[in-house]
């Protein structure tokens, strides 16, 4: 049976940045700002807030994951804040550690923090699909994840790269996996975690080339056309046809960008009938011909994100 949620992290192409040790004692608080970067973090001991792109502040304890697909605006404090305003410098130990707040006497909390990428030029449309915040609590297998990609980025390990990349590709997978029986925000997960909308969502990734309709869709669904199209928007964000139409371009580009055969085979391919209804279709979905996407990405030149697509 194909997996959407495993289809859609392949195709984001996850890769590793970097992992740090944390260190805090006292009051804190911290901010960063990173243009759409993965953000995730585990913690170790003690308790931590943290707050994402301005929304209202979590409560984070031991044992806890989170982890932000696309983080713009990431703040972090004790569990105890200091007054506002206040900023705190993280100190270097050395060796990937950082200690923050007061400089001496023992540390109340430790946690491993770190950012990831994401190598898919559709990495905004894809990310969109996702939730904006996964928060999990008791995964102990998530925190050996973050543990073993930690060591890994300190380490020259032959292979290095592979191992890294395989290791943060299973830690999106087991977040998503972890997140999908809470109250996850409107993206795939959501959705599969319904069970009317996971069967007409496979339906999708299974044959992406069959031409689907709603009624169709609601159908495999075993709901009437308004209910279903009405609970796949609130639940996924998207409409059932703008989810299919992202979906068939996003493989169109995968396609392109690795020659995977001719505009006519690769539209057949994502369920148009012909090369230039895919052509026209593609070009107003993404801003340029197909031909010459594939050209521009045989040249190693960057691309422009999909256009449309709703989201998180």
């Amino acid at each position: 049976m194909i997996d959407p949620l495993a289809e859609v992290v392949t195709l984001l192409q996850p890769g590793a940045g970097f992992a740090k040790v944390v260190v805090g004692a006292g009051p804190w608080a911290i901010s960063r700002t990173a243009a759409g970067e993965p953000f995730y973090c585990v913690i170790l001991e003690g308790a931590c807030r943290l707050a994402v792109d301005g929304h209202a502040p979590i409560a984070l304890q031991s044992g806890d994951f989170a982890l932000i697909p696309s983080a713009y605006g990431v703040a972090m404090s004790s569990a105890v804040p200091p007054p506002a305003g206040t900023e705190t410098l993280p100190v270097e130990l050395g060796a990937g550690r950082f200690r923050i707040g007061r400089e001496e006497g023992p540390a109340d909390l430790r946690m491993l923090a770190g950012h990831c990428s994401f190598g898919s030029p559709d990495a905004a449309l894809l990310v969109s699909l996702l939730p904006q915040l996964m928060h999990v609590r008791g995964e102990p297998r998530l925190a050996t994840l973050v543990q073993l990609v930690s060591e890994e980025t300190r380490e020259q390990r032959p292979a290095r790269e592979v191992v890294l990349a395989r290791l943060i590709e299973v830690l999106l997978i087991e977040a998503l996996r972890s997140t999908a029986g809470t109250a996850a925000s409107p993206g795939l997960v959501h959705g599969l975690t319904d069970c009317r909308l996971a069967v007409s969502i496979r339906a999708m990734h299974e044959r992406p080339t069959y031409p689907w309709t709603v009624a169709e869709l609601a159908k495999a669904a075993a709901l009437s056309r308004s209910a279903f199209f009405e609970r796949f928007s609130r639940a996924v964000g998207v409409t059932p046809m703008e989810y299919l139409l992202n979906w068939r371009m996003a493989i169109a580009k995968d396609l392109l960008r690795r020659a995977q055969g001719s505009i006519a085979q690769i539209a057949e391919r994502v369920g148009y009938s012909s090369a230039s209804t895919f052509s026209v279709a593609f070009t107003r979905h993404v801003g340029m011909a197909p031909t010459r996407y594939a050209r521009l990405s045989s040249a190693g030149e960057g691309q422009p994100g999909m256009r449309g697509g709703g989201g998180t």
